[in-house]
C-alpha cells in the first residue's frame, strides 16, 4: 500500500489538531491542548482513481515561521494543509508567510489552505472576497473541525493531488 506523509501547518490554536482528530477519528473535543513538537496519526483512505493509500498525518506545533526543528519535521512530506483561523486574520497572514517558507523547503508540493472555524461566521475576521481574489481561488476552503465541514474532502483532495 502506498504511504504518503501530510503535514498540518499553521499558527497556534487555528485548529490543526482538531482537524486531524476529526479526519482520523471523526471526533471533536472542546478541550484545547497545545501541540508540542509534532503529533503523528495515520488513516487509510480509498481514493476513487488510485485505490487505498495510507496517510501519515503530522500535526505540527503552531508557529508563525519555520524553525530548524520544524524544517526537519517537514522532510519527506508529500503535501501539506495550511490552516488559518477565520476568526483571527493575523493567522492568515502567518499562514501565507509559512506557505512561502514551506514551498521553498519542499519545492512546492501539493497543498490546500483551510480557513477553519467557518461555524463561527458571526466572529469572522477575514473578508468574504478573500478567496475570490486569490490567484487560485480553489486553493482555499472554508472548514470546521467542529461540524466536520470540508475536512474529509480537504484530506482526500490533497491525497489525490499527491498521487
Amino acid at each position: 500500500m502506498e504511504l504518503k506523509k501530510i503535514c498540518l501547518i499553521g499558527d497556534f490554536a487555528v485548529g490543526k489538531t482538531s482537524l486531524a482528530r476529526r479526519f482520523v477519528s471523526n471526533i471533536y473535543s472542546i478541550d484545547y491542548i497545545t501541540t508540542i513538537g509534532v503529533k503523528v496519526e495515520t488513516k487509510v483512505v480509498e481514493l476513487p482513481d488510485n485505490g487505498p493509500i495510507k496517510l501519515v498525518i503530522w500535526d505540527m506545533a503552531g508557529s508563525s515561521s519555520i524553525s530548524t526543528v520544524a524544517r526537519n519535521y517537514l522532510q519527506g512530506a508529500s503535501g501539506y494543509l495550511l490552516v488559518a483561523d477565520g476568526t483571527r486574520k493575523q493567522t492568515l497572514d502567518s499562514a501565507l508567510h509559512l506557505k512561502t517558507q514551506v514551498d521553498a523547503i519542499l519545492d512546492s508540493p501539493p497543498s490546500f489552505g483551510l480557513l477553519n472555524k467557518c461555524d463561527l461566521t458571526s466572529n469572522w475576521d477575514i473578508s468574504e472576497s478573500f478567496i475570490s481574489t486569490q490567484p487560485d481561488p480553489h486553493y482555499w476552503r472554508l472548514s470546521s473541525a467542529l461540524s466536520g465541514e470540508a475536512v474529509e474532502n480537504a484530506f482526500i483532495d490533497l491525497a489525490s493531488a499527491m498521487t
